[in-house]
C-alpha cells in the first residue's frame, strides 16, 4: 500500500486517503465526527496513527495542519445575513421540488409541468429543460458529490437519467406499476433507488441502465428512502407505518423498524451508519439502532405530525418539523431536546442544517423560511416574500447560499 495524498473534507470534518493498493487507486477516509476547535491535535494524530499504517512518521507534521485547518473551519465565527439574490419564475406549472448540487453551482427545479429544468446559481440562468416525462415530474436528485447526473421520478410510472451537462437522457427505467414519489443516488453513484405509490422500491444500475432488485415487503406506498453512507444498506419508509432496512447487495429485507403509529414521513441514517432517525404522523420521532434494528429512543414534545426528520452532518444532532409550527433540536446520544423552534405561524414542512451543523433552516405555510441557531433555538432572520406555502429549502455545501421553493411558482435564491 502506497499513500498518493490526503485531502480535506470540511463537513463532516475528516481526512481522506487516497492510496494505490496491487496498483489499483483506492481511497478511504478518517472520520472526525467529535473534532472541536479545542482538541489537541497533535495527541489527536497519534490517536489516529495507531489505527491508521497509511499515516507514517513521514506525513505526521502534514496530518496535524490538516486537522488545524479543519479546526479552524469549525472555529470560524459566522453571524452571515441572506439578503433575496434572486426570483425565478421557473414553471408555468407548481412546483415539486428543488435540489442543490454539491457544490451549490447548479440546482434543479420539478414540476406540475412534466420538467424538470437546470439552473445556474451565480446568475439566476436557465440552463436546460429536461423533457420526456409523460406525467408530474416529482422527485429529483443530483448524483452528489459528482453532479454530473440528475435522476428524475415522475408519476408516469418511469425514472430517467440525465447528463447535467448536455440534457442527454441516458436511461428510462421502467418497472413500477405506479406513481414513482422518492428517489436517491448511493454516494458512490452507482445506483439509484425509487420508491413508489406500487409498495415496491427499485435498485437500477446507473451505468448499464438495468433494474438490479425489487425491494418487496411493504403494504403501502413508499415515500422515503434513504441509503446509508457506504452504500451497503438502504431504508424506505411507508404509510404501512414501518420503515425497513435493506442489504443493498442482496435485495434482503435485515430489519422491519415497527413502532410507530402513524404514517411514517421520512427516515434517514446518521454518518456513520450506526443510527436511523424516523419521524411519523403520529407525532413522534424514534431512533433506531441500525445494525440491530432495535428502537432505542422516542423523542416526543411535539403536539402534531412530524413532517420531516434530519440529522446534522456528523450524525449528533436531529432536528425535527411539525404541523404544530415548531421545530426540535434533540442531542443524538443524549436524546434530549435541547432546542425548541418557535416563531412559524403555520406547519413546517421542511428541516435541514447548513453543513457546519451551526445553523437550521426551516420552510413553512406561513410563507417563510427562517434560520436558527442550532444551539440556542433563537431565530436569527425570517426570509420573506414568497407569497404561498414553501415547501422545500437547501443550503449549498458551503452554506453560504439557501434556495426556498414555494407554492406561488417561484424559486428564490438568498446569498
Amino acid at each position: 500500500m502506497r499513500l498518493r495524498r490526503l485531502l480535506l473534507r470540511y463537513y463532516p470534518p475528516g481526512i481522506i486517503l487516497e492510496y494505490v493498493q496491487g496498483g489499483e487507486p483506492k481511497t478511504r477516509s478518517i472520520d472526525l465526527l467529535d473534532l472541536r476547535p479545542d482538541t489537541d491535535a497533535i495527541a489527536l494524530v497519534e490517536e489516529i496513527r495507531k489505527g491508521e499504517p497509511l499515516i507514517t512518521a513521514s506525513c505526521k507534521e502534514h496530518v496535524i495542519h490538516l486537522v488545524r485547518r479543519l479546526q479552524e473551519k469549525l472555529g470560524e465565527k459566522e453571524d452571515h445575513k441572506f439578503c433575496l439574490f434572486k426570483v425565478l419564475r421557473a414553471h408555468i406549472l407548481p412546483l415539486t421540488n428543488v435540489a442543490f448540487n454539491k457544490s451549490g453551482s447548479r440546482f434543479i427545479t420539478g414540476s406540475y409541468d412534466r420538467t424538470c429544468k437546470v439552473w445556474d446559481t451565480a446568475s439566476g440562468e436557465e440552463l436546460r429543460t429536461l423533457e420526456g416525462h409523460g406525467n408530474v415530474v416529482y422527485a429529483i436528485a443530483f448524483n452528489n458529490p459528482y453532479g454530473d447526473k440528475i435522476a428524475t421520478g415522475s408519476f408516469d410510472k418511469t425514472c430517467k437519467l440525465w447528463s447535467t451537462e448536455t440534457g442527454k437522457c441516458y436511461h428510462t427505467f421502467r418497472g413500477h406499476s405506479a406513481e414513482i414519489v422518492c428517489l436517491s443516488f448511493n454516494l458512490q453513484s452507482t445506483l439509484v433507488a425509487t420508491g413508489s405509490m406500487d409498495t415496491t422500491a427499485k435498485l437500477w444500475n446507473i451505468e448499464k441502465g438495468e433494474e438490479i432488485v425489487t425491494l418487496s415487503g411493504h403494504s403501502a406506498e413508499i415515500i422515503a428512502l434513504s441509503f446509508n453512507t457506504t452504500g451497503d444498506r438502504i431504508i424506505t419508509g411507508s404509510f404501512d407505518h414501518t420503515v425497513a432496512v435493506w442489504d443493498v447487495g442482496t435485495g434482503r429485507m435485515l430489519h422491519t423498524l415497527i413502532g410507530h403509529r402513524g404514517e411514517i414521513s421520512s427516515a434517514q441514517f446518521n454518518w456513520d451508519c450506526s443510527l436511523i432517525v424516523t419521524g411519523s404522523m403520529d407525532k413522534t420521532c424514534m431512533l433506531w439502532n441500525a445494525m440491530t434494528g432495535t428502537h432505542t429512543a422516542t423523542l416526543t414534545g411535539h403536539s402534531d405530525e412530524i413532517l420531516d426528520v434530519c440529522f446534522d452532518y456528523a450524525g449528533q444532532r436531529i432536528a425535527t418539523a411539525s404541523a404544530d409550527g415548531s421545530a426540535r433540536v434533540y442531542n443524538a446520544e443524549t436524546k434530549k431536546c435541547i432546542a425548541k423552534l418557535e416563531g412559524h405561524g403555520g406547519e413546517i414542512s421542511k428541516v435541514c442544517f447548513n453543513p457546519k451543523g451551526n445553523r437550521i433552516l426551516t420552510a413553512s405555510s406561513d410563507k417563510t423560511a427562517r434560520l436558527w441557531d442550532a444551539a440556542t433555538g433563537h431565530c436569527l432572520q425570517i426570509l420573506e416574500g414568497h407569497t404561498d406555502e414553501i415547501f422545500s429549502c437547501a443550503f449549498n455545501y458551503k452554506g453560504d447560499i439557501i434556495i426556498t421553493g414555494s407554492k406561488d411558482n417561484t424559486c428564490r435564491i438568498w446569498h
